[in-house]
């Protein structure tokens, strides 16, 4: 499916059309594979040099290229979206297996408060998103996609962004291996930076949240941050998620996360790291020293 611009008057959404091309029509000449943060994907770099096909290969009608294309993009923007947080859960719950799984300076990582902070952080983020994606769905609904689209804009915004920092925190948890072959975790993270970039990037939906926006009294910071401090720091509040977090992802109940996280055979096959940490660079369920 091409779209091309096949008017040079009239309003500038009804400028464009999509019009069926055959792969093997005369003209079409495919250069080169491109690739995505160096792996070949299914898109390239196409001539089409001097094509012809029928008048009829034209969708819905000339000029309703646009017209097409909205139609898909606010469902389908969603539908991202929803994706995005079921890979942050991925994420979530690889991080939290790996917090259990290795030590480092004698404990466990999911003893950590840096850790357990990071953990809370990202549940509330999910959870944040979840609301807001589920806001601009039922706003879609019941107003219409047209209607809805910076409650659509936003969570586009939203959802990638807060997965992308989930899974680059899960990354971070991993070390090395985060970024090896034995990890699930770097592919998740390429994907989802790409979807920044597909079906809009981020500043063209920030503008449109933009329009709709008004001014906001000054006064209102003062306010909020002091809601931070009152009936206990953010500190407080974030360690009683962790706590609730690790407890229902923990190791041995956690398999998904395991499955994300992954672990290097080799460790285990070669026994190379058997003197660190008194042979427990890993530990298992119930706190039993293991290798992996």
């Amino acid at each position: 499916i091409l779209m091309g611009k096949t008017s040079f008057s009239g309003p500038l959404h009804q400028q464009q059309s999509m019009i069926l091309v055959p792969r093997n029509a005369p003209g079409v000449k495919i250069l080169r594979p491109l690739t995505v943060f160096g792996e070949v994907e299914d898109h390239a770099d196409i001539i089409f040099e001097n094509v012809r096909v029928p008048a009829s290969n034209i969708l819905l009608g000339e000029g309703r290229g646009f017209e097409i294309a909205q139609g898909r993009l606010g469902p389908g923007r969603i539908h991202h979206c929803m994706r995005s947080l079921g890979q942050a859960e991925l994420a979530l719950a690889a991080l939290v297996d790996r917090a259990h799984r290795r030590k480092a300076f004698g404990k466990i990582l999911a003893e950590k408060d840096a850790i357990r902070t990071t953990i809370a952080e990202a549940r509330i983020e999910i959870t944040m998103c979840r609301q807001l994606c589920y806001l601009a769905a039922v706003m879609a609904d019941e107003i219409g996609f047209k209607a809805a689209q910076h409650y659509i804009a936003m969570i586009k915004v939203a959802a990638p962004r807060a997965t992308l920092k989930i899974i680059d925190e899960a990354i971070q948890a991993h070390g090395a291996h985060g970024v090896s072959q034995d990890c699930k975790l770097p592919g998740m993270w390429t994907n989802m930076r790409t979807l920044r970039l597909a079906d809009g990037p981020d500043q063209v939906h920030l503008m449109t949240i933009a329009k709709k926006e008004d001014c906001k009294l000054p006064g209102m910071w003062t306010n909020m941050r002091t809601l931070r401090l009152a009936d206990g720091p953010d500190q407080v509040h974030l360690m009683t998620i962790a706590k609730k977090e690790i407890a229902a992802m923990s190791t041995g109940k956690n398999s998904l996360g395991r499955r994300i996280s992954g672990t290097n055979p080799n460790v285990e096959k070669y026994g190379k790291f058997s003197h660190v940490e008194g042979g427990a660079l890993y530990v298992s369920g119930g706190g039993k020293p293991s290798k992996l």
